[in-house]
């Protein structure tokens, strides 16, 4: 070995060494800027609401807990936790709906030979370009009219017709790569296609139906627009209503509650996501297929 040789090592040893320095203090100040505003609403959930704007600590000198003893109060007579039920039913009502409509439509996009699929699977893709508020007129004077306003009624209806489109694609690309021997095996057996669907090829989709499920919950129970449209009864309110209560009209705001409040609903997604998490990378991880 040459002395250049020897030389050149060290020399390369050294700028990988300041290459990994270098990544790892720029993906430490990501993840500083990332987890930031996790801290400061976990440190804002036990402050006083006056020192929530008026502090500029990231976190609390003496926690307090009244913000979430306070929650048990309720908010203008009403219960905290009827908005979590409520929450839950829209969320669990619209991760059947999708599951159920969106997995039964992919199968027959992905499996069923028609006249018109393509243009029927190109026109449906093309409502992912509709903007959300172009169709909120029409279907709320359609609600309205039906006299299903201020029930979950307009949620969920949507979820239960295979309106979400993006869902639908998810799971037609993953049944287009399951093997089609499988299909005529079934037929040889004497399956028709709802038994095969069912029996078949949902099962062996359970990697996109996770997916779709994980991100529907996930959507439902975070969604602010539908029920600030169709629902009007306090009552009725979900979580993402309910937050908005704890402004007043007057500018008197519990903003302590609010966060904690806030907090407190983030608990139902990240366990829901846990719970499923395993099956889905399960899934992933033998893409689809066992035995």
């Amino acid at each position: 070995m040459t002395s250049a040789t020897s030389s050149a090592l060290p020399a390369a040893s050294e700028r990988r060494r300041r290459g990994s320095i270098a990544w790892h203090v720029g993906a430490v100040a990501v993840l500083a800027v990332v987890l930031y505003p996790v801290i400061w609403v976990v440190g804002a959930s036990f402050k006083p609401s006056k020192d929530i704007i008026a502090s500029l600590d990231l976190l609390p000198a003496k926690p307090v807990w009244e913000n979430f003893s306070g929650l048990a109060d309720g908010i203008s007579g009403i219960s905290v936790s009827s908005f979590f039920w409520n929450s839950l039913m829209y969320a669990v009502l619209a991760v059947a709906g999708v599951v159920l409509s969106s997995s039964l439509t992919a199968y027959a996009f992905a499996k069923i030979r028609f006249a018109g699929r393509n243009l029927l699977f190109t026109l449906m893709i093309g409502t992912l370009l509709l903007p959300y508020h172009v169709l909120l007129i029409p279907q709320y004077v359609l609600f309205r009219n039906l006299g299903l306003t201020d029930t979950l009624v307009p949620l969920v209806a949507g979820r239960f017709l295979a309106t979400e489109a993006f869902f639908v694609f998810l799971m037609v690309q993953f049944m287009r790569g399951l093997p089609r021997e499988l299909d005529e095996a079934a037929k040889l057996d004497g399956c028709g296609h709802l038994r095969t669907y069912w029996s078949v090829v949902l099962p062996l989709s359970r990697p996109a139906i996770i997916t779709s499920a994980i991100f529907t919950f996930i959507n439902a129970w975070n969604d602010f627009m539908g029920p600030l449209i169709y629902l009007n009864t306090p009552e009725k309110y979900t979580v993402s209503l309910g937050l908005m209560m704890f402004r007043d009209q007057e500018g008197i705001s519990d903003y302590g509650s609010m966060i904690a409040m806030s907090l407190v609903a983030l608990v139902p997604v990240i366990a829901f996501f846990m719970a499923f998490q395993r099956h889905l990378i399960d899934g992933m991880a033998t893409s689809g297929l066992k035995g």
